[in-house]
Order: structure tokens, then sequence, then C-alpha cells
């Protein structure tokens, strides 16, 4: 299992880890399939009033798709099978509250999870990048969640800059991403507090506000969405000439922080 899932009984708080920590929490199909489960699952389960979800070791929250995953395609132009797409809280209908804890590096499918949370909490040594430009791939999914999150100017120049640049958690403050910025390894406890208020709420009321606050939005997420498909299938590189410009990628120094 790579999907680790802990229930405070007496806070109503669950508490999802992706544990790949070898991987950088990165995302295969059996992870993707665990989490559409395990958001589900947690619909019909009334001890659960608040989710907190984070990654296991430190070094990152998540990296997106795991590298090796292979995902046959359809040959058909207008559409694309894309694992990730359900992965969050909201593609599973879920309503429940649900805070992201960062530690470390979150970046390109990570943001699935990250724009369907209500807010995100963050250490100070997380970063934030999406390297999908620099690996010949067009930033679509990932970039439309993060454009409900941030200005528009931040969600550019994050997506167009690729491996080059990577936010720090002080600046995704600064633009909104995130909301707390805690102390090194803080992340999830200052979530877990938050999720137990929440959790102590009349939970008609929690759902409904979180409903409600993403019907503000949802319209124009679903229409952007509907591009994504054809944008990826015209702008991507071959898989093969994504995997040179991946395997070339530096050892890890080539990049600067803002």
């Amino acid at each position: 299992m790579a999907l680790r899932t802990e229930t405070d009984k007496d806070t109503g708080v669950a508490l999802l880890t992706l544990d790949r920590p070898e991987k950088h929490n990165a995302i295969d199909l059996a992870t993707a399939a665990e989490l559409t489960a395990a958001w589900r699952g947690l619909r019909y389960d009334d001890e659960v009033r608040a989710v907190v979800i984070t990654g296991a070791g430190g070094r990152a929250f998540c990296t997106g798709i795991d590298r090796g995953v292979d995902v046959p395609q359809p040959s058909s132009p207008y559409t694309i099978d894309d694992p990730l797409l359900t992965i969050g809280p909201k593609a599973n209908d879920l309503w429940k509250p649900v805070i992201a804890a960062v530690e470390g590096m979150a970046c390109g499918g990570a943001f699935y999870l990250l724009g369907e949370a209500e807010f995100v909490i963050a250490s100070d040594e997380a970063t934030f990048f999406d390297p999908h430009t620099a690996y010949g791939m067009v930033s679509a999914y990932e970039a439309i969640a993060m454009a409900q999150r941030m200005p528009f100017g931040e969600v550019a120049r994050m997506a167009l800059m690729g491996t080059a640049e990577r936010v720090t958690a002080r600046r995704a403050y600064e633009t909104g991403l995130v909301s707390e910025v805690t102390p090194p390894g803080g992340a999830v406890a200052a979530a877990l507090r938050a999720a137990a208020v929440m959790a102590s709420y009349p939970t008609g009321a929690v759902q409904g506000t979180v409903r409600a606050l993403w019907s503000a939005k949802e319209a124009a997420r679903a229409q952007a969405f509907a591009h994504a498909p054809h944008l990826i299938a015209l702008g991507n590189l071959p898989p093969e000439q994504q995997a040179e410009l991946f395997g070339g990628r530096g050892g890890g120094g080539g990049f600067r922080l803002r």
C-alpha cells in the first residue's frame, strides 16, 4: 500500500499520507487507485469530518506522476487518459474539508491534489514548481488548478519557467497559494489543528460551506478543463523525446529559488 490512512476518532480528522518517499511520493497507477478509493470511502465514514493529506519522508509532498508508469493513450487527438484526474477529493464528490500539508517539493501532478484542497499549509522548506514545459509537455490541468488559487502572472511564470525556478513557501504565501507557513516539520501538526477545529463544528454547515465555495469557481474550471485534452495532444512532444529531456536533467542544482 502506498497510501496510509490514520483516523483520530476523538477529533474526527483523517490523515492521508502518500507513502512512497523513495520516489518522492510520485504517483503510480496503484497509488492513483488508492487515492480514488480513499476519497470515495471517506464519503461514507461519518466519523471523519475533516481530512489532512501529506507526503511521507519530508523531502517531497508529491512530485506528480511516476515517470516509470506506462499510460497507454488512444490515437484520437480529442481525448487523453490521465490517471491523475480522479486522485483529488472533489473529483470523487467528497465535500468534507481537506487541508494539504506540504513538506519539501510539490510539483507537477501534485497540483491535482493541492488544487482540490480547501487550503494549503507548508513548512518553510517547502518549494513549488511545474516542470512540464522543460520536458516538452503542456501544463494544462496543473496550470488550470493553480489559476484557481494564485494570480495569473504568478501561475504563468511558474508554468512557463519549468525547472529553472522553484517558488519558496514564503512566496507561495505572499501569492495566496499557501495560507500558513510553519517551521520545518510543522506543516502536518498545524494542518491537524485546523482540521480539528473544522471537524468540531456541525458537519452539515461545514460541508455546505465547502460546497458553496467550490460552486463559485467550478463553472470556469470545468470549461477550462474541457480544452485541456486537445492542448495536451497538440503540444506534447512524443513520449520518447520527453524521456530524453527528462533523462538529461541536471543533478538538482540548476534552479533558482524565488
